[in-house]
């Protein structure tokens, strides 16, 4: 009555056979996991540089969400130049003699991101980004209480009178040369402007907005209307990232370590 549990031990391994496996496989996955942790740490720590990097360049209030694509990454930073990082910035302050036009929302997509020599720049092949202007800002730049309009390219503005009375008014949004948004086309949409107002809000809406907060050698290529504000989207090759100390270069580690993460 032994005997099926006899024929089952026949054809059981020996254990003895079994382990020489288990080793094998054990090694085999810590030659995939070590390099892959490595990796990852190498990773996090080129992204959380870049980070403050950027921070301390543009001066923004928190640290960017950085993220570094493509893998291994241990083999860019040796070549010294990340192929796809992407970073995404709030609250951007405005340049202290370009007017008040903070930009809430900067996202950028570069492509072979690299340090300078002197370790004072980064420098990317080729970028793409998309800003957000809020509206709150772009009222306090014109002076006028801004919203989306009818249109994807158009903004209105609600103007109180001293009847009492408000009046509305629309304006197409454009782009001009020298990475400048321009408001075209002004009319009255709503209520009645004596001639004196209409020429008042013509000049307000006759000055374009510049947008110098902006990585050099971006260059804006069209901007539209939300319901948060405007989006100007831009893009550029030989895009710089610099700063007074040269701490824009670390956004590629700019210091003896880059390479040796």
């Amino acid at each position: 009555m032994y005997e099926p549990y006899e024929c089952w031990d026949a054809h059981r391994p020996p254990r003895s056979n079994r382990r020489p496996i288990v080793i094998a496989v054990g090694a085999l996955l810590a030659l995939i996991l070590v390099p892959l942790a490595v990796d990852r740490f190498a990773t996090a720590r080129v992204e959380s540089r870049t980070a403050k990097a950027f921070q301390e360049g543009m001066h923004t209030p928190s640290a960017p969400e950085v993220h570094v694509r493509g893998f291994p990454v241990l083999t860019q930073l040796a070549a010294g130049t990340l192929r796809h990082v992407d970073i995404t910035a709030h609250d951007i302050p405005a340049s202290d003699n370009a007017g008040p036009l903070p930009v809430s929302e900067l996202s950028l997509r570069l492509t072979e991101l690299r340090k300078s020599d002197d370790d004072t720049e980064a420098l990317a092949r080729s970028a793409e980004a998309t800003a957000l202007l809020s509206y709150p800002d772009v009222s306090d730049a014109l002076g006028l209480e801004i919203s989306r309009g009818s249109r994807p390219d158009q903004v209105r503005a609600s103007v109180p009178l001293p009847t009492g009375d408000d009046i509305t008014v629309a304006a197409t949004v454009s782009v001009l040369s020298g990475n400048r948004i321009a408001f075209k086309d002004f009319q009255v949409t709503g209520g009645l402007l004596p001639g004196v107002g209409r020429l008042a809000l013509g000049k307000v809406f006759e000055r374009p907005i510049q947008l110098r907060n902006i990585p050099q050698g971006l260059l804006l290529r069209s901007v539209t209307t939300t319901e948060s504000g405007l989006i100007a989207r831009l893009s550029g090759e030989s895009v710089t990232f610099r700063s007074d100390d040269g701490s824009r270069g670390d956004s590629v580690e700019g210091d003896s370590s880059y390479g040796n993460a």
